[in-house]
């Protein structure tokens, strides 16, 4: 088993200190692979706060008193709060590699916000990348050295840690809205364009890709109405407006917008707009 790890001041308590915004207490690597098993467990948890890197193989952890592992993988960073019970176990078929960092100060919930993790995240999927492996190599190193100014240096790499963070954890968020964007905007242009055939949205979202399930979800947290409402929506505004600016009968209309049933076409523009489309026509 490889491990290399400092303390601030070389002391080996960990402590809470809120004189300055952000302070580095802690840092070290485990690297498992002779020894079977080892084991982490604090029940009543630290007064700072911890991330863990798994570099590489894997760690299971016990969130919440459970008895029940939850497998991190590589690329993976979990993150513990202040007197937050932790149990965690690495094995050494497993080849774990983890990196850790233990910090304090007065204004770290805010800091981590601004970085992007609230305080509903534990486990944050951030990729493997030899920059992290770097940043954590190198807060070691200025742990063991002590050299002049380093407790500010070591604020300045962990911020650089949590900027790297954002920035994996945001492309991921970003692009995962590109994708919902694009199918999004792709869907209502062509409802738009076909809003008068027979359109079957299982049909649509499976030409897509995409689970129906899926699809109308996310089209509702879009768009604020569902795939088919939108739809009718779109037949009833048009058929206002030929009502409204045509001799079009109502039947030449309802077929128009997209229903041959004539007297379907009445029921729905009333339950739509509080009133038939022969009222409708008669009072414009």
């Amino acid at each position: 088993m490889y491990i290399n790890s400092a303390y601030l001041n070389h002391s080996l308590v960990d402590f809470k200190d809120k004189s300055r915004k952000l302070i580095v207490g802690s840092c070290g690597t485990y690297h498992l692979y002779t020894r079977p098993r080892l084991p982490t467990y604090r029940p009543r948890g630290r007064v700072d706060f911890q991330i863990l890197y798994i570099a590489s193989g894997k760690a299971h952890f016990y969130f919440d008193k459970s008895e029940e592992d939850t497998v991190v993988t590589a690329g993976h960073m979990v993150l513990y709060r202040p007197k937050e019970p932790q149990r965690y176990v690495y094995y050494g078929t497993e080849q774990t590699e983890v990196y850790w960092v233990h910090f304090t100060g007065s204004n770290v919930t805010n800091i981590l916000r601004h970085y992007g993790i609230t305080k509903e995240m534990r486990v944050i999927e951030t990729g493997t990348s030899l920059e992290y492996t770097r940043l954590f190599r190198q807060m070691i190193l200025e742990l063991q050295k002590c050299q002049d100014y380093y407790p500010e240096l070591l604020t300045i790499l962990l911020l650089q840690l949590l900027i790297h963070i954002q920035r994996q954890t945001g492309r991921d968020h970003r692009r995962k809205d590109a994708y919902l964007e694009a199918e999004m905007e792709h869907a209502i242009e062509f409802f738009n364009e076909h809003y008068n055939t027979d359109i079957n949205i299982e049909e649509y979202a499976a030409s897509r890709g995409m689970s129906v399930s899926w699809f109308i979800r996310n089209f509702k947290q879009y768009t604020h109405t569902t795939p088919m409402q939108y739809l009718v929506e779109r037949r009833m505004t048009n058929a206002q407006m030929l009502l409204e600016t045509t001799n079009y009968n109502i039947t030449e209309i309802g077929s128009l917008v997209g229903y041959d049933n004539p007297l379907y076409f009445s029921r729905i523009f009333k339950k739509q707009k509080g009133m038939s489309p022969s009222e409708y026509r008669r009072q414009t």
